[in-house]
């Protein structure tokens, strides 16, 4: 008779083989989740790059836009907090682009979509673009949306929108852009 020691270990039980393959792979999945969020851009630092090629066939790279400040929104065709937000930022950004204000909008929808991305965005006055293909390391790996970061116009992340409520709104804009926009 199999005693139940051998039969536990013998359908994963604690000390056999699948178990501790379970645990090293667990243990990888954190340590990529902790990678993804230490290796991430922090409010107070300088911002780190982003090279985009945007729809109109420029491209886009933060630090041409050094003395600007900057607002960076990460959003997709099938969020729809997303979608609710972006009238709220096209309107500020029309308001205060003559300010300094530069304002671009990368989906993370498939490349495939595209033709979505330039429907859903055809109203909007910001330029937008395709995350994928953009050069974006140093924020982390984006599985939240939508998320903004702001930069000042000395080039220092002062929004990261990972901590806190992921939305934006006129009131929220007005509370974090304005001041920097005012700044020197």
């Amino acid at each position: 008779m199999t005693g139940f020691n051998s039969r536990h270990r013998s359908l994963g039980g604690a000390g056999s083989k699948g178990a501790r393959r379970l645990r090293s792979a667990a243990m990888v999945l954190l340590l990529l989740g902790w990678c993804s969020v230490s290796f991430a851009a922090h409010e107070g630092q300088p911002a780190p790059a982003i090279q985009a090629e945007l729809f109109d066939g420029s491209m886009f790279n933060l630090a041409d836009d050094k003395g600007k400040v900057v607002i960076v929104n990460m959003w997709a065709t099938w969020c729809a907090p997303c979608r609710e937000e972006m009238p709220a930022l096209d309107a500020y950004y029309r308001q205060h682009r003559d300010q300094g204000l530069v304002l671009i909008a990368l989906s993370m929808d498939d490349p495939r979509d595209e033709a979505k991305v330039r429907e859903v965005t055809k109203a909007y006055s910001f330029p937008v673009g395709l995350a994928h293909g953009t050069y974006l390391n140093g924020y982390g790996r984006i599985w939240r949306l939508p998320l903004t970061f702001v930069v000042d116009r000395r080039g220092i992340l002062r929004k990261d929108q990972w901590y806190g409520d992921p939305g934006l709104d006129a009131r929220l804009l007005e509370q974090t852009v304005t001041p920097l926009l005012r700044a020197p």
